[in-house]
């Protein structure tokens, strides 16, 4: 009976010292996994310090940036039409393009340049824009340095450049409208093909992606928002391209006559050599 009773507490303890080892184990699990994300960005365990969330909707946000622009635009394409009433609806459109890319380069963009180590934990409507857009790209949130340059580039070079193109647009047939658009042009489509292939690779060879899984962040917010910097500039560098074109075929009939009638009164043609005159 003794032992029956020594075999009975045995195997009590035995179990308790199971149960007791099985929780440890749920224990040390439980401390072992990661903590879960304080912010909505991808990647997960990227880092956000002070990250706060944006206090406005979206539909506000949108709404507010919409009109501004607008205003922008609506005023500047009247003064355009002042000084150029004969301004055609294609220039019109071409200056409103530059003017816009101008205003995005200058001071939507510049305010991301000079406020990036603040704009998560900032509630001013620019950083609750730029904190919307980077579910799409979380690299605006951690003071990425390619970021960070290309953003700075943008606002000192390409935004002033935008506004010399409208500026030469809406001047009467300003000879540099068409230099400095596909200046412009070339640059804006250089920035977005680095723009798209940096995060790409991260994301394909890498496998660490900047954008949410959502199709409105990626497809919405990544490609749709920068499409039109591919779009538009290939437009207007068509466009440019047949005008030069078409300006220096002109020249070259031109000079092609210039050259037949200074031969035919025997003086020097635009090659800069004289022909021999006839002796009868």
């Amino acid at each position: 009976m003794a032992s029956f009773r020594q075999l009975w507490h045995w195997l009590q303890t035995a179990t308790e010292d199971a149960e007791a080892d099985a929780g440890a184990a749920v224990v040390e699990e439980v401390v072992v996994l990661p903590p879960r994300p304080t912010h909505p960005y991808y990647p997960e365990d990227v880092s956000i310090p002070g990250y706060a969330p944006n206090e406005l909707p979206v539909p506000v946000l949108i709404a507010a940036l919409g009109g501004m622009l607008g205003f922008a635009l609506l005023g500047s394409s009247i003064v355009a039409l002042r000084v150029n009433p004969a301004l055609t609806r294609s220039s019109l459109a071409v200056f409103c393009w530059f003017m816009l890319c101008g205003c995005l380069h200058c001071f939507f963009e510049g305010y991301f340049v000079l406020n990036h180590a603040t704009v998560a934990s900032s509630q001013s409507l620019p950083a609750q824009l730029w904190k919307e857009y980077a579910l799409s790209d979380s690299r605006y949130l951690t003071s990425d340095f390619f970021v960070l340059s290309v953003e700075s580039i943008t606002v000192l070079l390409w935004g002033p450049l935008c506004f010399l193109c409208a500026l030469t647009t809406a001047l009467p047939r300003s000879p540099l409208r068409h230099p400095l658009r596909i200046a412009a042009c070339m640059a804006h489509l250089y920035g977005v093909a680095l723009y798209y292939a940096t995060s790409l690779c991260e994301l394909y060879y890498a496998g660490r992606p900047h954008s949410r899984p959502e199709p409105l962040y990626f497809w919405g917010y990544y490609v749709g928002f920068n499409l039109p910097w591919v779009v538009v500039p290939l437009l207007v560098l068509a466009d440019s391209f047949a005008t030069v074109t078409s300006a220096l075929r002109a020249l070259d009939r031109v000079g092609g006559a210039l050259d037949g009638f200074w031969s035919r009164e025997g003086r020097p043609t635009t090659g800069g050599e004289e022909e021999p005159k006839k002796t009868r």
